[in-house]
């Protein structure tokens, strides 16, 4: 992977393919492995930009103390220098899932000139509820004393649907393996920068590219509904409901978001 300097950090990045680029951005707290379906289906035709955040995987947070915040808006400057780093030349197809969703949202605002068209995976646009950013606090103070562990617990019987849990370990397993790869302080930092992160259920009317929303039917944690009314706010927007799968749809169910990312791309 190659490795970008960022303020407070590095980023490391997974780019191969030539053609359209597509930048993938990760949920938390993950990394850039959870799109190898996705790299792998698309990096043939394609310049495929998968990035682990500041702080995930193999880049590297510096700087950092227990009450520091990392906001989507920094998560959204780092990718613009990263674009930059890496010789994209023209917009990008932004592909994000959950956090990558919301992170989208600040790239959008700040930067859309670099950006030709939105995948919206697994994610909400509205802001965190008072219980919900009280709930992320605990749990950032709870990771910094017992380590990503107390992460592992909480989040992951959330993350993939039933069906899965049974029938796929090797996904269970994999996410397991990318949550323990994070340091304590940066799942901590980022809860409190997602904790804080604005609503932005006011910019979708205005949303102006082409934008795919896609949602697994058995997503507890950006349920459906709320995903569809999302989609209906954003002008001209596509929704698809993945079966099978679900807040980690591209995992879960690859042949049916690949198909559709597919059609999407030919369809702009």
């Amino acid at each position: 992977m190659q490795q970008i300097a960022v303020p407070n950090g590095t980023i490391g990045v997974f780019a191969q393919g030539r053609g359209e680029p597509i930048l993938f951005v990760h949920g938390f707290p993950l990394t850039h492995d959870m799109w190898r379906s996705q790299t792998d289906a698309f990096g043939k035709g394609h310049r495929v930009i998968a990035p682990d955040l500041r702080g995930f995987g193999e880049s590297k947070l510096t700087g950092a103390t227990a009450t520091t915040a990392l906001t989507m808006e920094a998560f959204a400057d780092d990718l613009h220098v990263l674009l930059h780093a890496v010789f994209v030349d023209r917009p990008v197809v932004l592909c994000g899932l959950s956090m990558g969703g919301y992170i989208a949202w600040q790239f959008v605002r700040k930067y859309r000139d670099q950006l030709k068209a939105l995948i919206l995976c697994d994610t909400r646009a509205t802001g965190d509820s008072p219980e919900q950013a009280a709930g992320r606090h605990k749990l950032a103070e709870q990771v910094l004393t017992l380590g990503s562990n107390a992460a592992v617990d909480v989040m992951l019987p959330r993350l993939v649907s039933p069906k899965t849990a049974e029938h796929q370990p090797g996904v269970v397993s994999d996410l397991r393996k990318m949550i323990l790869r994070n340091s304590s302080v940066s799942i901590a930092a980022t809860l409190r920068g997602l904790a804080e992160r604005p609503d932005c259920t006011q910019m979708l009317p205005s949303i102006d590219v082409p934008t795919l929303v896609l949602c697994g039917q058995d997503d507890q944690i950006t349920p459906m509904p709320e995903m569809k009314t999302m989609a209906r706010a954003i002008p001209g927007a596509q929704f698809v409901e993945v079966a099978d799968a679900g807040h980690m749809s591209p995992m879960e169910n690859p042949r049916v978001v690949n198909a559709s990312i597919d059609r999407f791309l030919k369809s702009i």
